[in-house]
């Protein structure tokens, strides 16, 4: 399961829901919603996130790999006890495939701490709630949650992938694919050539079992 996004003004952000942050103090270690999966996950999606950038043709194929998969609306991805039920079936990757193979390559993303302490915010809220979505249970928007931790400069977006995907690759291919949001918005955020700083925070999710928080600006001024 995936939360949408909206464009507004200069950012991105996502669909209103009920989900929220939770700051914790500046200068320490960022707290993990338990699960000791988190850390290679959110290794894994930034390398798998920037080979999506910089050969999009190339990671078209390993969507590829997954369309004889779909059975409807089941995907019986490699190596999963069970199928991922999914909304379009094959038809969200095909449009994947066409995409990817039309656009450009990108520039990399580097990693930023106050970007990941944001998108780690929510991670520690909606793990304890188990809301889905980018608005938190304290009101707060994923501009709220960055600027707790600094200025975010030119463009910010927030995208949150809900569901068993045990590796960083598994969340890069859902968020790429994009199954069951009508305005691919993830797959803009994940491709946005305007975005150079990367945020990333993995965890466990009550209903969902994970999710991870993916949270990309073009320029980020830490406090």
């Amino acid at each position: 399961m995936r939360a949408g996004r909206h464009g507004l003004a200069s950012f991105v952000i996502g669909f209103a829901a009920f989900a929220g942050g939770l700051a914790w103090q500046r200068g320490t270690a960022p707290p993990r919603a338990s699960d000791p999966d988190a850390a290679r996950i959110e290794s894994e999606v930034l390398v798998e996130l920037n080979r999506a950038r910089a050969n999009p043709s190339a990671f078209a194929q390993d969507i590829e790999q997954l369309v004889p998969l779909y059975d409807g609306t089941l995907l019986h991805r490699p190596g999963w006890t069970i199928p991922e039920r999914t909304i379009e079936g094959v038809t969200a990757a095909r449009s994947a495939i066409l995409a990817l193979r039309a656009t450009h390559p990108v520039g990399p993303l580097t990693l930023s701490a106050g970007l990941s302490r944001a998108a780690r915010d929510q991670v520690m809220d909606q793990s304890r709630t188990g809301a889905v979505g980018h608005t938190g249970s304290d009101g707060s928007s994923v501009t709220d949650r960055v600027m707790r931790y600094g200025v975010w400069h030119g463009t910010v977006n927030e995208s949150i992938d809900y569901g068993l995907d045990p590796t960083g690759r598994d969340v890069v291919l859902s968020l790429l694919i994009d199954d069951g949001v009508p305005d691919r918005g993830h797959r803009a955020n994940l491709l946005d050539p305007a975005v150079h700083l990367a945020g990333i925070a993995c965890g466990t999710h009550p209903r969902f079992k994970r999710m991870c928080v993916i949270d990309l600006a073009a320029g980020f001024t830490p406090k």
